[in-house]
């Protein structure tokens, strides 16, 4: 309900506010809105070509010469017959039609071929009943944590794949492994249209992101000329470990779990230990070895786990054959089920990207930051801090949007900066909450969503405040 409520206000009123816009002539077209592309010059005003008085005659020049022209406020552009069209500025998001195409050739077919892979290898986990004695080593734990589910259950096993997946920045992995949990948790749900305490539970530690490696984070670092690209590699860590913490907890006061209990104390130790061993080994090495040890560590995990499950299948081949099929015909079965889900799931996917699209370009997301910017300088924030919040802000509506943010920060403020560095943890250890919560309740067709999102977007904040606090002490 709350989801639905959020998509059904923001278009709403972002559609309002942009025919108020309209009506007192703040806005001069809505083409940008229905057809634009992210960045491209937003028109003001048309004009035709002798109409305009240029104080410049090298600037008339060079637009009757070039048919494009720019001076320090303005670009112009004529077209054929005669008019100019004036911009000011740049196109937050892209249009209508142009999300809808994006989403399509951008996220929903990639998407699609991520799912068809590792559904079929997870098919294959499954008929050789491999899932199962997971699950089954699983219990112990999983079984504090998600109480509803009875023990045992596949859903451990594909719960662990992603999380694993997560934990190494391999996230077009940990979706196909994400999707399939929550389609086997479904199975044993009781209310199909209302999520499950343990569908909550999964998709807020999904969400909080706990990540070893920032591969694209370090990249981008590396990109922008950071002294030290993968220097923000262990803060990353920390932020999204404490967000992990703290979903477990508030979804655990909800739904009355104790946690309190040896065995999961024991498994947050030896995860907490394992990072700790992690970090400061790659805190031992430098430069290019640092990231071509971080590159390769995710990757090499990943083909070991596909090693593993195609060896084990081998070796089970007696299973396969018992219920008359084999490993490859049970691949492309399992195969065949990942592209079905992910026909199911591009209704959602349009539909919330549409509406942030439509938010964006609206210009209510700009209001929203810039309150948000006015409240923190009347408490003296650092305004490095506040250089850095629209990637914050950003972060729950849209990837791309974020990373915009972030990109912009850096160049404008350097790498090194504190605005840079904090703009960089925003976007590496925390999730595009909307988006993750139409894509996952979406694959199984669940209308009620519960306390979810506000959860999730609780974490959001806990993960804000980590990371401030973190680049504080750690820069």
């Amino acid at each position: 309900m709350a989801l639905s409520r959020f998509w059904t206000y923001i278009i709403v009123c972002s559609i309002a506010y942009i025919l108020l816009m309209l009506a007192t002539g703040n806005i001069y077209s809505l083409s940008s809105i229905i057809n634009g592309k992210q960045n491209d010059a937003l028109v003001v005003s048309e004009m035709q070509l002798l109409e305009i008085q240029f104080q410049d005659t090298a600037l008339f020049k060079a637009l009757v010469a070039n048919k494009t022209a720019t001076d320090n406020t303005f670009t112009y552009h004529l077209s054929d017959n005669g008019i100019v069209q004036i911009a000011n500025g740049k196109q937050g998001a892209d249009g209508i039609f142009q999300t809808c195409k994006n989403t399509m050739t951008d996220l929903w077919l990639p998407l699609i071929g991520y799912l068809t892979f590792f559904c079929g290898l997870l098919n294959l986990l499954n008929d050789s009943n491999a899932i199962h004695k997971l699950a089954r080593i699983l219990t112990p734990v999983f079984a504090r944590i998600f109480p509803e589910l009875p023990k045992g259950h596949p859903a451990y096993g594909f719960m662990t794949m992603n999380f694993a997946a997560n934990f190494l920045g391999l996230d077009n992995a940990a979706t196909p492994f994400g999707l399939k949990a929550m389609d086997s948790m479904q199975e044993v749900n009781p209310s199909k249209d209302e999520a499950s305490n343990s569908q909550i539970m999964f998709l807020c530690l999904h969400a909080a992101g706990l990540t070893l490696i920032p591969t694209s984070i370090i990249g981008y670092r590396a990109a922008q000329g950071a002294a030290n690209p993968s220097d923000i590699m262990i803060p990353t860590i920390i932020t999204s470990f404490v967000g992990t913490l703290a979903a477990l907890i508030f979804v655990s006061i909800k739904q009355r779990i104790n946690l309190l209990n040896w065995i999961i104390l024991i498994v947050f130790s030896f995860v907490g230990a394992l990072i700790g061993l992690i970090m400061f080994y790659v805190q031992g090495l430098e430069g290019i070895v640092k990231m071509h040890f971080t590159s390769n560590l995710s990757n090499a995990v990943l083909l070991v786990i596909i090693f593993l499950i195609v060896l084990y299948s081998i070796l089970y081949e007696r299973i396969f054959k018992e219920n008359n099929t084999n490993p490859f015909d049970s691949f492309i079965l399992g195969a065949k089920d990942g592209f079905t889900t992910g026909v199911r799931v591009l209704p959602y996917m349009i539909a919330m990207l549409v509406a942030l699209s439509i938010f964006r370009n609206s210009g209510l997301m700009t209001i929203v930051m810039g309150g948000i910017t006015s409240v923190m300088n009347i408490f003296s924030v650092d305004p490095q801090i506040i250089q850095a919040i629209p990637v914050a802000i950003m972060r729950p509506f849209s990837a791309g949007g974020s990373r915009g943010f972030m990109l912009d920060a850096m160049k404008t403020y350097g790498a090194d900066s504190l605005a840079g560095q904090l703009s960089c943890l925003f976007q590496g250890a925390a999730e595009t909450t909307f988006y993750v919560i139409a894509l996952y309740f979406g694959s199984v067709n669940v209308k009620e969503t519960r306390y979810t999102l506000g959860i999730m977007l609780l974490v959001d904040f806990v993960c804000v405040l980590t990371a401030i606090v973190v680049c504080k002490l750690y820069f």
